[in-house]
């Protein structure tokens, strides 16, 4: 019997200094079976560095032709597309020319450098395309925050998010490769 979702609920108060954006954000994650609480919390961390342009969750790794996150205009077109991991050329290719902006947030310690280095020149002429990579200790830092019912405060000034629950805080710097 195929393993079902894990729902997770999300409460999360983005404070972005920034961009000036103050805003609350509810809503859930079917978490999928495959996927790991380190995937969805760099989920998040992407979700709240991208929140003041009205990004939505996707059908994430349940669908094969969706980002993770993406923000649409009113006519539906896709003008952020958000993604996560060490993907391969022919996705990005694929983000960054659907999108009027695509951004790839990287994850997996030791696992970026090498991927980063294979590919690096590759994207070079994607425009629209930026990478940031999160740091394996940040990740790992964020993931303990994780639960099946979050309540989180986001606060980003500079670049660095500082993510926090009623017991915890943990800071995200993320670095731009791109």
């Amino acid at each position: 019997m195929a393993r079902k979702a894990t729902v997770v609920k999300v409460k999360i108060n983005v404070a972005n200094m920034d961009v000036h954006h103050y805003q609350d954000h509810e809503f859930t994650i079917a978490m999928h079976p495959s996927e790991n609480e380190r995937r969805v919390m760099v989920r998040l961390i992407a979700y709240c560095f991208n929140a003041h342009l009205n990004v939505s969750l996707t059908k994430g790794l349940c669908a094969d032709d969706e980002p993770e996150l993406w923000a649409k205009d009113d006519a539906g077109v896709i003008t952020h597309w958000i993604d996560l991991g060490q993907l391969d050329e022919k996705w990005l290719r694929k983000a960054s020319s659907k999108a009027q902006h695509a951004s790839l947030y990287c994850y997996g310690g030791g696992a970026v450098a090498p991927w980063w280095q294979q590919i690096a020149t590759k994207l070079s002429r994607f425009d629209n395309l930026s990478v940031w990579e999160i740091d394996e200790q940040q990740a790992s830092d964020a993931q303990s925050l994780f639960s099946r019912n979050m309540q989180l405060s986001a606060s980003i000034d500079q670049n660095s998010l500082c993510l926090s629950n009623q017991e915890h805080s943990v800071w995200v710097t993320p670095t731009r490769l791109k």
